[in-house]
C-alpha cells in the first residue's frame, strides 16, 4: 500500500509548522520518520512557550514569532497548518500565496465561504494544497477502495456513514464548543471525517442537495462531558451535539451521515460506513471490515482487517504530501475535496435552521 516518495537529487523539503499543540505533535512525529525526505526547520504557537519546547525536543531549529513570519520564511517550503479552525483560511491563503506548498489540518475551512478561499487561491497558483484527512490512508479503507475501483461493488447507489460518541464533548467552553471559532459541534469535528470518507469511497459523485438536522440536548447542560481538551467552564456552548443529515448525488446515489459528541444509545464509539452495491458492499468498522456479495444464491463475506505492521494512516498521509511535492501531483485530498465537504457541512446546518432540502450552490 504505501507508496515511495521518488526524491532523486531534489533537495530534502523543508517544512514550518503552525500550531505547536496535540495535532502538531502529531505532525512532528510522523514528519520526523521521513529524515531522508524532509526537514522541519521552524515551529510557531500562539503560546511561543510550547512551540520553544517543541523545539527544543525535537531540535527544530527555528521558533518563528508569529504565523506570518513563519509563512515569510526562506527556510520554509512546505506550511502545515495546526490550529483552530477559525484561522485556517487565513494562514493557507498567505502561505499560497507566499509560495509554499500547504497541508491544512480539517476541516479546510470554518465555512464554505473559507473553504472557498483557499480553493481559488490553491487554482491560482502551482503549489499543492492537501487536507489532513487521515481517515482516507487507514488500512481497510484503502482495501476497500481498491475492489470499488476494480468494479466489485459495481454501482454504488446508497451508503450509510457515521460516529457515535456517546459521552465525548471535547474542551466543554473552549473553541471546540464556540460557533464562531469552531464552525460546529460533532458535525464539522468528526463527521467532516466520515463525510469525506464515505464520498471518496462512494467514486466522488456530485453532491447536489441535502436535509439535515442538528441538535444540543447535552452541551448546553454541561453533560455528555469527554475526557479531550480541558474545559473552561465560564465559557459558552452554542453548537450542536448531534447531527444526521440524508445527502443526494447528481447521479441519484444516496448517503446518510450521522454523528454525535454525546447521546444515550448502546455504541462503541467506532466510526463506520457501509456501502451498498449494485454487484457487491463493503464496510468498515475501525480497524476491521467485510466485503460482500452473493455467489451461487449464497451470500459471501470476506473479512478485511488491518495488518499488523501496518506503518500508519498518519504515515502514509505525510508521505502522499511529500510525494505530491516532489512529483508536482494534486493530492487525493485537494482543496477541492475539502470546499466539497465545507459546502455540505454549511448545507446541513442551513436545512436545520429552516427545516427545508437546501440545493447546493457550486458557483465557484
Amino acid at each position: 500500500m504505501r507508496r515511495r516518495l521518488v526524491v532523486g537529487s531534489v533537495n530534502k523539503i523543508r517544512l514550518g509548522i503552525i500550531g505547536a499543540g496535540n495535532i502538531g505533535g502529531v505532525h512532528i512525529r510522523e514528519f520526523s520518520k521521513l529524515a531522508n525526505l524532509c526537514e522541519i526547520t521552524a515551529i510557531t504557537d500562539t503560546y511561543l512557550p510550547l512551540a520553544e519546547a517543541r523545539a527544543e525536543e525535537h531540535g527544530i531549529a527555528h521558533v518563528a514569532a508569529t504565523p506570518e513570519e513563519l509563512i515569510h520564511s526562506a527556510n520554509v517550503d512546505a506550511v502545515i497548518i495546526g490550529v483552530p479552525n477559525q484561522y485556517h483560511a487565513s494562514l493557507a491563503v498567505q502561505a499560497i500565496e507566499a509560495g509554499k506548498h500547504v497541508l491544512i489540518e480539517k476541516p479546510m475551512g470554518i465555512n464554505a465561504e473559507a473553504a472557498k478561499q483557499i480553493y481559488k487561491a490553491s487554482e491560482a497558483s502551482d503549489r499543492v494544497v492537501m487536507i489532513g484527512h487521515q481517515m482516507r490512508w487507514e488500512a481497510v479503507p484503502q482495501l476497500i477502495k481498491e475492489q470499488v475501483d476494480a468494479g466489485e461493488l459495481g454501482k454504488i447507489y446508497t451508503a450509510k456513514t457515521g460516529w457515535f460518541r456517546r459521552k465525548g464533548i471535547p474542551g466543554w467552553g473552549t473553541w471546540f464548543t464556540k460557533m464562531n471559532e469552531s464552525g460546529g459541534g460533532p458535525l464539522i469535528d468528526i463527521g467532516v471525517h466520515m463525510l469525506d470518507l464515505a464520498l471518496y469511497l462512494m467514486g466522488n459523485p456530485k453532491p447536489v442537495s441535502v436535509f439535515g438536522a442538528t441538535y444540543a440536548e447535552f452541551g448546553p447542560r454541561k453533560k455528555g462531558i469527554g475526557t479531550w481538551g480541558k474545559p473552561n467552564w465560564n465559557g459558552t456552548y452554542d453548537v450542536e451535539d448531534l447531527a444526521t443529515a440524508l445527502i443526494r448525488m447528481e447521479d441519484g446515489s444516496t448517503l446518510t451521515l450521522e454523528v454525535s459528541w454525546a447521546v444515550h444509545m448502546d455504541t462503541d464509539n467506532t466510526p463506520f460506513i457501509h456501502l451498498m452495491g449494485s454487484e457487491g458492499g463493503a464496510s468498515y468498522k475501525g480497524a476491521s471490515g467485510k466485503l460482500l456479495t452473493e455467489k451461487f444464491n449464497r451470500a459471501i463475506e470476506t473479512d478485511l482487517k488491518k495488518p499488523e505492521d501496518d506503518e500508519g494512516e498518519r504515515l502514509r498521509l505525510s508521505l502522499h504530501f511529500l510525494d505530491c511535492i516532489t512529483q508536482g501531483k494534486q493530492p487525493i485530498t485537494s482543496a477541492l475535496s475539502g470546499y466539497t465537504n465545507n459546502l455540505i457541512l454549511d448545507a446541513i446546518y442551513e436545512s436545520s435552521r429552516t427545516g427545508n432540502e437546501v440545493k447546493l450552490n457550486w458557483d465557484i
